[in-house]
């Protein structure tokens, strides 16, 4: 595909209109010339460009199952080397690209990466979280999950105003759209029972009903609860696509931590295309992570450094261990990773 471009871009059609050519069209030749030229230029450096994906051999359209972490680090690699340097909330600046997107081809392996440890259980616990509907940070606290500690806590949520808000209440954030998706928020503590539209029990009847839907989406983004929520939604939503007996999911996350944030996600939605597909009769495809702002903090930078010059270690695989067919009994037992060996873990600040 490559050397069919590059004799494109030499031809002489491109690089000199036929004069019989309206200006018009001469100037959409330009254009698409200068396009060819950046795409060109761009695939030796950025693996991420459509000419990965279009090969005759579909073998190769998808990672190989066991270097797919390789996407994720080439990524970072771009971002560190051609990113721009950007401030932001938080007080500690990124390099950032717009728009990137990765593919996990999650069929017998699973993407939690092994050029760092990466924490499973809070990976479970949380997604378990979500599915609960639940927006009360204590409860992952009490797990000792401490990944939204800082977004709960008093000193956080007065920041933000929320005064009379209890410690540990992030507001309407992921779970209560999933499952209660337009119900009035009040507080963590109460019952919102069947108010609301629940999405994620809509997304697995239009899997089992009716497959071939285009409109298998589940959002946490909604405008009139935002500045109800400790922190909008950096994954936004998702989309469930079923293809001869597969489940693949493509996510859009709006704002991307590459060091801190996108290991989690990427795992975490692949674990929940897992679920969804166990209780569908389905098997897990591929994990699309389309990224907005996709950055590094700067203090990540040398931790990042280190870890692109680690080796790839097999992914592991997930099992489920007994059969479940409602999403709501998924229990934290009913999950096991096998063969994980990664390398240690790398310590880097979240930027809150």
């Amino acid at each position: 595909m490559l050397q069919f471009f590059s004799g494109l871009l030499r031809s002489s059609f491109l690089f000199r209109p036929p004069k019989c050519l309206t200006l018009p069209h001469q100037l959409h030749l330009k254009r698409l010339k200068t396009r060819l030229k950046i795409q060109l230029s761009l695939s030796d450096d950025y693996p991420h460009s459509i000419m990965d994906y279009q090969t005759e051999n579909k073998e190769n359209i998808y990672c190989n199952i066991h270097t797919c972490e390789k996407e994720y680090l080439n990524a970072i690699d771009y971002i560190i080397k051609h990113g721009s340097r950007r401030s932001n909330r938080t007080g500690t600046d990124t390099l950032s690209v717009f728009g990137m997107q990765m593919r996990y081809n999650i069929r017998e392996a699973f993407p939690l990466f092994t050029t760092k440890r990466v924490f499973w259980r809070g990976i479970l616990e949380e997604m378990l979280w979500f599915i609960r509907g639940s927006t009360n940070s204590n409860e992952l606290k009490d797990k000792n999950v401490h990944i939204w500690d800082a977004n709960g806590s008093r000193s956080f949520l007065d920041n933000l105003g929320f005064f009379e808000r209890e410690e540990g209440d992030l507001g309407p954030v992921y779970g209560f759209q999933w499952r209660h998706f337009g119900a009035e928020y009040t507080d963590f503590k109460s019952e919102y029972g069947k108010t609301g539209v629940d999405q994620l029990h809509n997304v697995i009847d239009l899997i089992k009903n009716n497959p071939n839907d285009r409109r298998i989406i589940m959002s946490a983004w909604n405008p009139m609860d935002l500045p109800k929520m400790a922190l909008p939604p950096c994954h936004v939503m998702c989309q469930f696509y079923v293809n001869n007996g597969e489940l693949s999911c493509q996510m859009y996350q709006r704002s991307a931590d590459m060091g801190l944030g996108v290991p989690f996600n990427v795992a975490s939605y692949s674990l929940l295309t897992y679920m969804i597909a166990h209780i569908t009769d389905l098997k897990p495809g591929d994990f699309i992570h389309t990224l907005g702002d996709a950055h590094v903090y700067v203090n990540h930078i040398e931790p990042l450094k280190i870890q692109l010059q680690r080796a790839l270690h097999p992914l592991p695989t997930l099992k489920i261990n007994r059969k479940v067919t409602d999403i709501d009994d998924f229990k934290i037992n009913d999950f096991e990773i096998i063969n994980y060996k990664p390398h240690g873990k790398i310590q880097m600040d979240m930027a809150v």
